[in-house]
């Protein structure tokens, strides 16, 4: 006899792992879809990580390792300019991790929680398996992908909880200003409501862009929950690591669910944070030099091609308009595959607006890039 919940059962479909088994069938595709750096994780973190590994490894206590949550704490103060304290900071086995726990922590069923589409695919599942119900705020191509907090505003009702901010945001590679960080300020302020920050990508930010968390502004130590990763900034997407920051009587109240989801974020992984935090700014400067290189690539080849794209101002994505070619992303992904061997997510996976776009990654060699796009335009019969 199977039984399956009916919470499992009402989760979205996914064709992101339908496609992931397709483009492994065959090793000649070039893979632009998952969002993981290609890059071999920093040496020091490396070599910190074997040295610890050798002693054993053990629990630490369910909020972290006390020295990693203050390294985690002054990196905050010092580089977000948020008012942060040790004690205020939980480490997680990554940020999507941090976001379940926070949820369960803090929504009941029915009461719900704003975010955007296209908006990062984790999110709305993520919600609804903590019995919450996610209500979309749409973004426009036109406006650059940035938030309309007169949008948000629209969506708030009695039972809203909280809105999650992206920034720099998935798919769409946008970096929000900072009069729309202030805005939606005042709108959580005006409502009582958190914001969940998700700043993944912070570092990885290009030209004039400026990342600004959120929790730094005025008034927001009350309202604002910061959750980042190890993951991008670092290339340690295996180590699973990540943290959250926020309110006190918040933090407490998610301590609770963080230590019975897991017990506790793996150990050496910890300390291999503590050896990230270390690290010169060289190792990630590196990084994302190569990425800037490679999305000035990307976005020209893919406008060459008619797939309309808005130049990123950060993460290591590009989303296309596909408009000219098909009305159905998925399809589009799939006859890309087949017939240009190449792999991107199509737009559905990023909630109710996502249709008639595709994401593709850049965080790929920059030759591959080149020939995924050759490939691209000779199936469509445009570019050069």
């Amino acid at each position: 006899m199977t039984h399956i919940s009916e919470r499992e059962s009402e989760l979205p479909d996914t064709i992101f792992l339908q496609l992931q088994e397709l483009a492994a069938e065959h090793k000649d595709i070039i893979s632009l879809s998952i969002g993981e750096p290609d890059f071999k994780t920093p040496k020091p973190i490396l070599d910190a990580a074997k040295k610890f590994m050798v002693n054993g490894t053990h629990y630490s206590p369910a909020a972290g390792r006390t020295d990693l949550r203050q390294a985690i704490a002054q990196k905050l103060r010092k580089e977000n300019k948020i008012s942060a304290d040790w004690e205020n900071v939980i480490v997680t086995a990554g940020s999507q991790q941090g976001l379940m726990a926070a949820l369960l922590a803090t929504v009941d069923p029915t009461e719900e929680v704003v975010m955007t589409s296209p908006g990062y695919l984790g999110y709305l599942p993520t919600v609804e398996l903590a019995n919450g119900v996610p209500v979309f705020v749409r973004l426009n191509e036109n406006d650059g992908w940035q938030i309309n907090p007169d949008e948000i505003k629209k969506k708030i009702t009695k039972k809203t909880v909280a809105i999650i901010v992206n920034t720099p945001a998935n798919p769409t590679g946008t970096v929000l200003r900072k009069k729309i960080l202030e805005e939606i300020s005042d709108i959580a302020i005006q409502n009582n409501i958190y914001i969940f920050s998700d700043e993944a990508y912070e570092k990885i930010i290009y030209g004039g862009a400026k990342h600004i968390s959120i929790g730094s502004l005025n008034g927001m130590d009350e309202h604002v929950v910061t959750f980042n990763t190890f993951s991008k900034t670092y290339a340690m997407c295996g180590f699973r690591l990540g943290y959250m920051q926020g309110p006190k009587e918040f933090v407490n109240a998610v301590s609770k669910v963080h230590h019975f989801m897991e017990i506790c974020a793996p150990h050496t992984s910890q300390l291999a944070g503590l050896a990230a935090l270390k690290l010169p700014n060289k190792y990630v400067n590196t990084m994302v030099r190569e990425y800037d290189r490679r999305r000035k690539l990307i976005i020209k080849r893919l406008n060459e091609i008619s797939l309309k794209t808005v130049n990123p101002e950060g993460t290591f994505y590009a989303l296309a308009d596909i408009s000219e070619f098909s009305n159905s992303s998925v399809k589009f992904a799939k006859d890309l595959i087949k017939k240009a061997r190449v792999a991107c997510v199509p737009g559905t996976e990023f909630g109710p607006y996502g249709e008639g776009l595709v994401r593709f990654s850049y965080a790929n060699d920059y030759d591959m890039i080149k020939k995924a796009m050759d490939r691209i335009g000779k199936a469509l019969r445009r570019g050069p």
